[in-house]
């Protein structure tokens, strides 16, 4: 990190991925080429979990390279007048699987509705039930994460 003056520790890397309503997860496909797209984590200890479709480009680039790297903001404010930002921000890198193991699934779909939809939580297995076989968990296992800020 070349600004080791807005590096931040571990702990607050994991709290800005809790903070952060999308993060962007970046890949690159069989022909060496980027790809991004938003996701809605939640974090687990070392892992982060999102859901997805059971099939598309982000889960044919995985199958061949699960490598990732996920980016996210917390907080922003511009300071035209300073020429600068505030910010709270994260980087994650790591392996992304999907979870094969269904009572982990069924945790990281509950942290996923107690982050997104906590107001909405009696539906949840209901939502579940209904959607087996349509929807993927992904769980990335976190290799390094970082924290910066600029507050």
């Amino acid at each position: 990190m070349r600004r080791k003056d807005r590096q931040r520790d571990v702990d607050f890397a994991k709290q800005v991925f809790a903070d952060s309503e999308y993060c962007t997860l970046a890949m690159v496909d069989e022909n060496n080429k980027p790809y991004c797209i938003p996701i809605s984590p939640v974090i687990d200890n070392d892992h982060i979990y999102f859901h997805c479709a059971t099939e598309g480009k982000k889960l044919d680039i995985l199958k061949n390279n699960n490598n990732v790297c996920i980016s996210c903001v917390s907080y922003t404010k511009l300071l035209p007048e300073k020429y600068t930002t505030e910010y709270k921000s994260a980087v994650a890198t790591g392996r992304c699987e999907i979870v094969l193991d269904k009572e982990e699934a069924l945790h990281a779909l509950l942290l996923i509705t107690k982050k997104y939809a906590m107001n909405n939580l009696e539906n949840f297995e209901k939502e579940v039930n209904s959607s087996e076989g349509k929807v993927y968990v992904m769980r990335v296992t976190i290799d390094t994460i970082t924290g910066k800020a600029n507050i």
